[in-house]
């Protein structure tokens, strides 16, 4: 369970973790792009130059998938629910009023500023 002043405390990190993911995200389709092209490549005429760099990118999608795994498993083991990697959305679990409920933050706010039940998801964010 997170106060509220706890889960403000990690927004920072938070923004730093999933603007890394980002990139990853962006590297490894630019790799999964080069792999289609260069696969393409070998079957139309093959080439022992092209399968050593069809290779290479295939690594290189694996290693930022990778990546982009450690980043979001960072998160999840600090108890903070990941709903959405390519948004930035997560929930901190807190109470309220006695009741368990999630503080909700997405990629791009400053801090956490919303709430909602747990049985509403996104679209039952409520104003702190």
């Amino acid at each position: 369970m997170f106060t509220l002043a706890e889960a403000q405390a990690v927004v920072p990190w938070l923004q730093e973790t999933f603007d890394a993911i980002a990139s990853l995200k962006a590297e490894m389709e630019r790799a999964q792009a080069r792999v289609a092209e260069l696969a393409a490549h070998v079957r139309s005429n093959g080439g022992s130059r092209t399968r050593g760099e069809l290779e290479r990118a295939r690594r290189a999608g694996e290693s930022a998938r990778q990546r982009i795994e450690e980043r979001v498993q960072a998160v999840v083991e600090r108890g903070i629910i990941v709903r959405s990697v390519d948004r930035g959305l997560v929930d901190f679990p807190s109470t309220r009023d006695g009741r368990t409920v999630y503080l909700c933050w997405l990629a791009g706010e400053s801090e956490v500023t919303e709430w909602h039940d747990i049985d509403t998801g996104f679209a039952g964010r409520r104003p702190l």
